[in-house]
C-alpha cells in the first residue's frame, strides 16, 4: 500500500509540474509587450478655464499643482455626477480656507488601463489621486492619504504610495455576503499574498495617492488592462521598495457595480497567476522610466 502511494504521489507532482510549466509557457507566448502610449493629434491639447488652447502638460515636467485627482470613468453616467459633486465640493472649500491649494481634476473617459495611463501621465500635481467614479470612497478621506504619505518620509527618490483601505470592514462585509462570495475574496486575498503582494490586506480599493515620481515609474510599466491592474501597480512599487502606507477609510457599497463576482473573480484570478509568471519568465520586465510618443 505504502510503495503505491508513494508512487501516487510522485505522478501527482510530476503532472502538477507539467502543468504549471504549461501555463508559464502559455503565460509566456501570449504575453503582450507594452505598446507606446500614443496620443492623436486632438489629445495633445486641451482648453483651459479661459477657453484657451494649451499643450497638454506630462507628468515628466515639472508639478504646477498641488493636487491631480484622476477618475476613469466608464459608463458612469448615473453615479460619477454624485462622487464630482463631493469632490468639487470639498476640493473648492479647502482651497476658499487655504488660496495656496492648488488642483485639477481629470476625468478619463475610457477606464481602460492605457486611457487611465494617460490622464496620469498628463498630469500636473505633486501628488496624484486616483479615485474611483462611484465615490464609494468619502472624498474628504485623501486627508488621511495625505498624512499616511507624510508618515513615510523621507521618500526615497520622493517615491511613496498611500492606499486607501476597506480591510477595517471585512468583518461586517463577510456578515452580508453569501458564503460563495466570501469564499471567493478570501480566495482572492490568498493569491494576491501568495503570488504578487505581500503586506497589503486590501490591495482593490480605487482610492490610491501616489507622489508624482511614484505615478510616473509605476504606471509607466503597467500591462494589465482589466480589474487586477491595482495589484500590478503595487507589485511594481514593491519591486521598487517604494514605501506604501495602508490607511483605512470610509468606504460604502454604491450599486451599479460592473464586477460581475463569479467570471471577474475568475479572469482576476487568472491575470494574477499570469503577472506573477510573466515577469518571473521575463516576458514582462520593469523598465525605469516610459515616455508617450
Amino acid at each position: 500500500m505504502a510503495p503505491l502511494l508513494l508512487q501516487l504521489a510522485v505522478l501527482g507532482a510530476a503532472l502538477a509540474a507539467a502543468v504549471l510549466l504549461l501555463i508559464s509557457i502559455v503565460a509566456f507566448m501570449t504575453a503582450t509587450k507594452m505598446p507606446p502610449l500614443h496620443q492623436h493629434e486632438e489629445e495633445k491639447f486641451f482648453l483651459n478655464a479661459k477657453g484657451q488652447k494649451e499643450t497638454l502638460p506630462s507628468i515628466w515636467d515639472k508639478p504646477t499643482k498641488q493636487l491631480s485627482v484622476v477618475v476613469p470613468s466608464y459608463n458612469e453616467e448615473k453615479r460619477l455626477p454624485v462622487m464630482m459633486d463631493e469632490a468639487l465640493g470639498y476640493l473648492e472649500k479647502r482651497q476658499n480656507r487655504d488660496p495656496t491649494f492648488t488642483y485639477e481634476v481629470i476625468v478619463v473617459d475610457d477606464g481602460s488601463r492605457d486611457q487611465t495611463s494617460k490622464g496620469v501621465f498628463s498630469s500636473r500635481g505633486e501628488k496624484i489621486l486616483m479615485a474611483d467614479a462611484d465615490g464609494a470612497t468619502k472624498f474628504p478621506d485623501v486627508e488621511k492619504l495625505e498624512k499616511g504619505l507624510n508618515d513615510l518620509q523621507p521618500w526615497p527618490d520622493q517615491m511613496a504610495i498611500a492606499c486607501g483601505s476597506r480591510a477595517h470592514l471585512e468583518k461586517e462585509s463577510i456578515a452580508q455576503r453569501s458564503y460563495f462570495r466570501t469564499l471567493l475574496m478570501y480566495g482572492f486575498h490568498f493569491l494576491v499574498w501568495f503570488l504578487c503582494v505581500k503586506g497589503i490586506r486590501d490591495t482593490q480599493c480605487g482610492f490610491k495617492l501616489l507622489t508624482r515620481e511614484a505615478a510616473s515609474r509605476t504606471f509607466s510599466s503597467l500591462h494589465i488592462e482589466q480589474w487586477a491592474f491595482d495589484v500590478e501597480l503595487l507589485y511594481i512599487a514593491q519591486f521598487f521598495k517604494i514605501p506604501i502606507a495602508e490607511i483605512a477609510v470610509n468606504w460604502t457599497e454604491i450599486e451599479g457595480s460592473k464586477l460581475v463576482p463569479f467570471w471577474s473573480w475568475l479572469q482576476m484570478g487568472k491575470d494574477l497567476l499570469f503577472i506573477r509568471l510573466r515577469y518571473m519568465t521575463g516576458a514582462w520586465k520593469l523598465e525605469q522610466t516610459r515616455k508617450m510618443n
